[in-house]
C-alpha cells in the first residue's frame, strides 16, 4: 500500500489511436508541460483505443513512448493501469517508458486516506454479457494465442473488434454500462479504502457516499477529446480537477 507524499495526477480513456492525432498532441503536451511538475501521474486505463503488443512500432505509438519515456527521464513517475481497451500492455512497454505497471484494482494512501485505484470495467456487473466475455478473452491461453499471431494479422482482429464492439455498445441500455452500487461498496469494503478512483463508464462526476456509517467518495475520471481532457489533482490542498488543453 504504497504512500505518496507529493503532487499527484490521475487521468483515462485517452483511448489514443493513429487517427486521433489532435488527442496525441494533447496528450504529449500534457506529458512535456503540466505532468512534469507533479510527483506522479496515474493512468487508469485505456491509454489507447487498441493494443496489440508491445511489439506494435505504429509511428504515432511510438511517439506517445517517446514521450512518456520523456517524462519518466525528467523525474515524474508514470503508473499504468490496463484497460479493457489496453489490457496487453506488458513488461516490454513499461521497460521502454520507464512507467510502473499497477495491478486493478490496488490501494494507495494519499495524506491519511485509503484510496482505490481501479480502471472501471469490473464495477460494472450488471453489463453480464460484457463481464463473461471479458474473462474468456483475458485468458492467459487467449492472449498466449493472440500474440504469437503476426502484426497484420492482429491489426486485423482489432480493427473488426473496434466495429463489433461499438455496435453492441449502441445496442444495450445506458443503465447497465455504469456501475453497480452494491459492486463499489464490496471493493471499498474489501479493501478498507474510503475513495475510489476509476474511469470506463465516461461519466466524470464526484460522488459522496455514506458506507457502514463512515462518508466515502467515488471519482469518476474523464475522457478525454481532440478539444481538451481533463486531470484529477491530489496534493497538499486536498482534491481538485484541472482542464487540460
Amino acid at each position: 500500500m504504497p504512500a505518496d507524499p507529493g503532487q499527484s495526477l490521475f487521468v483515462s480513456d485517452l483511448h489514443l489511436a493513429p487517427e486521433r492525432g489532435e488527442t496525441i498532441a494533447l496528450f504529449l503536451g500534457f506529458l512535456a508541460g503540466r505532468a512534469r511538475r507533479a510527483t506522479r501521474l496515474f493512468v487508469l486505463g485505456d491509454l489507447f483505443e487498441t493494443w496489440i503488443g508491445d511489439d506494435d512500432d505504429t509511428p504515432a505509438y511510438m511517439q506517445v513512448r517517446d514521450g512518456l519515456r520523456a517524462l519518466t527521464d525528467s523525474g515524474t513517475q508514470c503508473a499504468l493501469m490496463r484497460g479493457n481497451r489496453d489490457f496487453l500492455l506488458g513488461r516490454a512497454f513499461c521497460t521502454d517508458t520507464g512507467c510502473r505497471l499497477l495491478a486493478d484494482p490496488e490501494l494507495w494512501h494519499f495524506g491519511a486516506e485509503p484510496t482505490l485505484l481501479m480502471h472501471g470495467d469490473l464495477l460494472c456487473t450488471d453489463d453480464i454479457a460484457y463481464q463473461r466475455f471479458r474473462r474468456r478473452i483475458r485468458h492467459p491461453l487467449v492472449t498466449w494465442l493472440f500474440r504469437r499471431k503476426s502484426l497484420a494479422s492482429r491489426r486485423a482482429i482489432a480493427a473488426a473488434y473496434r466495429l463489433k464492439s461499438g455496435a453492441a455498445t449502441s445496442a444495450k441500455p445506458a443503465d447497465i454500462m455504469d456501475v453497480n452500487q452494491d459492486t463499489v461498496a464490496d471493493y471499498l469494503r474489501r479493501h478498507r479504502a474510503t475513495r475510489l478512483i476509476h474511469g470506463h463508464t465516461h461519466r466524470p462526476a464526484e460522488h459522496r457516499l455514506h458506507l457502514d456509517g463512515q462518508p466515502v467518495y467515488r471519482s469518476v475520471l474523464a475522457e478525454w477529446h481532440p478539444h481538451g481532457g481533463e486531470v484529477l489533482v491530489h496534493d497538499a490542498a486536498g482534491w481538485r480537477r484541472e482542464p487540460v488543453g
